[in-house]
């Protein structure tokens, strides 16, 4: 963790500039960078001020901004790189914004790239998508806390200086039973363990919690208040998850629209018959289906969608992506399984209807707006 500094008056961050200049902004800044190895792209992007210049309001990344650098990342690095970064700018950035003694430092360092914090929400108890049932404790008192639990498939996890852990202080299963806390990697009683080679880049693993010791002020804000903080933010989250999926998508439609019109067959090649140019094209109307739900957000101050929008988003991504990697592995055949070739991509996207909230029960909670979304057509 960097050492205590002495608090200055916050500074605007720097004005971005626009998204032509930015992508150019961030090419530049990963020049030279080793693009497989997520702490020196992390420190290349806060060197550059291109982290703190996602936010405007000094809280929410500003949507067109980071679609332009989740578009950047996606073209040039490993997915689980760019999954290291996003879950940083989209959730635990803002997450501490606000924040007080060791998380306002640990948050300056994110911005220069210095200091990576990883999100430990999915709990090694119980399943993902029903936090309440988490069983990560903390006992707290006046003179501190004292943490006990796990959690599982942890982005960042075997790379963190420190984690921002959900835990719950009450054990009424309810809401406001739950508080973030900030808890230093090395602290004793805390086990870090790779959770194999998936994801190669996102350093995702499992954090074991023994009797762990903290002071005061590794709670952040009022315990009670963490699982409505989070709902907010994991909003913001399927946000980028949704920009990101599209730009994945146009990625791949790209290179299979060039590799099919170079395939031969027959007296021409796979792009000149009519079943291929058809399934390609379906693939293609996914994607505008996605851009087209992502095109108002790209305007809006920050990426704060409603709770719908949200679930409407994460639905569309995953199904998107893995209609898109799953064509394009059955046009591309064997050469689909190349190394970082559509078979081990597809196997890795697949994330898109897991992380952040599985599918279903994203359905499940858009079926509750039925009134809302089926309304009348003026």
């Amino acid at each position: 963790m960097p050492e205590p500094t002495t608090p200055t008056t916050p500074t605007p961050p720097p004005t971005m500039p626009p998204p032509g200049d930015q992508a150019a902004s961030v090419r530049a800044a990963l020049s030279g960078v080793d693009l497989g190895d997520p702490g020196a792209v992390w420190r290349a992007l806060g060197a550059a001020g291109i982290v703190e210049a996602l936010y405007p309001d000094g809280v929410q990344p500003d949507p067109r901004r980071l679609s332009v650098l989740l578009t950047e990342l996606d073209a040039r690095c490993p997915l689980g790189v760019t999954l290291s970064v996003c879950v940083q700018v989209a959730t635990v950035l803002p997450l501490l914004a606000g924040a007080t003694g060791p998380a306002e430092r640990a948050r300056r360092g994110m911005l220069r790239g210095e200091t990576v914090v990883a999100l430990a929400v999915t709990d090694a108890g119980g399943s993902g998508s029903d936090l309440l049932d988490s069983a990560t404790r903390v006992k707290l008192g006046d003179d501190g806390a004292v943490l006990d639990g796990g959690k599982d498939w942890i982005t960042n996890a075997t790379s963190c200086d420190a984690a921002l852990v959900l835990a719950r202080h009450r054990e009424a299963r309810h809401f406001t039973s739950f508080c973030w806390l900030l808890v230093p990697a090395g602290a004793p009683g805390v086990t870090i363990g790779s959770a194999g080679r998936a994801f190669a880049g996102s350093g995702v693993g499992h954090l074991r919690f023994a009797g762990v010791a903290l002071g005061p002020d590794a709670v952040l804000g009022r315990p009670g208040r963490a699982l409505a903080g989070f709902a907010r933010q994991v909003g913001v989250e399927r946000v980028a998850g949704a920009l990101w999926a599209r730009a994945m998508c146009h990625r791949m439609l790209a290179g299979l629209r060039d590799w099919l019109r170079r395939r031969p067959a027959g007296a021409g090649t796979l792009w000149d018959r009519p079943a291929v140019r058809e399934r390609y094209a379906r693939c293609l109307v996914a994607t505008h289906q996605l851009d087209a739900l992502c095109a108002p957000l790209l305007d809006a101050p920050a990426a704060v969608p409603s709770a719908v929008t949200g679930m409407l988003l994460k639905v569309s991504a995953a199904e998107t992506v893995d209609r898109v990697a799953a064509e394009a592995v059955r046009l591309r055949g064997a050469d689909a399984f190349r190394d970082g070739g559509e078979a081990q991509l597809r196997t890795e996207a697949a994330m898109f209807g897991i992380a952040g909230g599985a599918t279903g029960a994203m359905l499940a909670g858009i079926a509750d707006h039925a009134d809302e979304l089926a309304g009348a057509v003026t």
